[in-house]
């Protein structure tokens, strides 16, 4: 079974609670075996209605590859059976996107998300960012940043160009096609 890490964003995760999230989301390993890392955050969001208002966050990395799932619900033992289905489905479409090419790709890290939440709140007309994301840029093909992209469930990805070493972004088109940036420095 893997190691599942349970932390609460101001919130004390009840022992009950954490034990069950380890026992729900270390089953995982049943179906994909190179499973590194799995992170599973709780939190409660002040929010108006009462439905969405315990959220489980769970992040899992694999070979290189970054899978993450997020729930809301009124009941947070709800909300981490939710987390640990939308993960299974992940994992079972990652599985079948790797075997359908015949292949498995060489190990890489994936970009490993780092998320933090800014505390600082203005009263002022500023624009304030609620959230920042950091990522570690690694070296794939564009091809490989779309199948991550796909698996994150996300509209975009930036990604560091194995082939010219610049910063991409590939992005879904409203067409259902895919689009790449290259970022050009004066």
């Amino acid at each position: 079974m893997i190691k599942v890490v349970v932390t609460g964003r101001n919130i004390d995760v009840p022992a009950d609670l954490q034990s069950y999230a380890q026992k729900k989301l270390g089953r995982l390993d049943r179906y994909l075996d190179n499973i590194m890392e799995l992170r599973v955050e709780m939190s409660v969001r002040k929010t108006k209605s009462a439905e969405d208002r315990q959220v489980v966050q769970a992040t899992l990395v694999a070979g290189g590859t970054l899978l993450r799932a997020e729930e809301r619900s009124s009941d947070m033992y709800a909300a981490v059976d939710a987390v640990a289905d939308k993960l299974f489905r992940q994992v079972l479409r990652y599985k079948e996107r790797r075997n359908r090419k015949g292949r498995v790709r060489g190990e890489r890290p994936a970009a490993v998300v780092v998320e933090q939440e800014l505390a600082e709140e203005s009263e002022s007309e500023e624009i304030v960012f609620e959230r920042i994301k950091r990522f570690d840029l690694r070296p794939m093909t564009p091809v490989e940043a779309v199948e991550q992209m796909e698996l994150l469930g996300h509209d975009f990805f930036a990604f560091l160009n194995g082939d010219t070493q610049e910063v991409n972004v590939a992005y879904r088109r409203a067409d259902g096609g895919y689009g790449l940036l290259e970022l050009v420095l004066p």
